[in-house]
């Protein structure tokens, strides 16, 4: 069963010991305007995944992040969330994968679950691997003039 959530409040997720950032619900409309972020629609078409999917996780964090607790400077002062200060959050690993995990694959969930596989095959065919091979292009013959 789908639950939906009404109020549409934002919550605290950790995303490591002593670290937390409130964040906006994941919304289609979050979504939507991460997409067409110019840092996401900026990304070379020759990026890799994994470049994309930090330009995305950065942009969508920039819109989302509320508040935070447990980060500060590199003096140790508790600093305020910005975009710079995000992007920089981000940049940790452990950080970035904790998003990803807490924030944005919960999101998508439901997006993976609609585009789930289709059962296997049973009987004769289960298994059965594809032999079709493209078809070869006939020759070019010069035309007579």
């Amino acid at each position: 069963m789908l639950t939906l959530d009404l109020t549409n409040a934002p919550r605290w997720h950790e995303l490591a010991p002593g670290v937390r950032v409130q964040l906006r619900p994941l919304t289609t409309a979050l979504m939507v305007a991460t997409r067409s972020d110019p840092a996401v629609e900026g990304v070379p078409d020759d990026a890799s995944d994994e470049e994309r999917a930090v330009a995305f996780a950065k942009a969508l964090a920039r819109r989302a992040v509320l508040a935070w607790e447990g980060i500060g400077d590199a003096d140790g002062k508790p600093i305020d969330p910005s975009p710079e200060a995000i992007d920089a959050l981000l940049d940790v690993w452990p950080i970035f994968e904790a998003f990803q995990l807490t924030y944005v694959s919960k999101g998508l969930l439901l997006e993976q679950e609609k585009n789930a596989s289709a059962p296997s095959l049973n009987g004769p065919s289960a298994g059965a691997s594809d032999t079709a091979k493209p078809a070869r292009k006939p020759a070019r013959t010069a035309r007579r003039g």
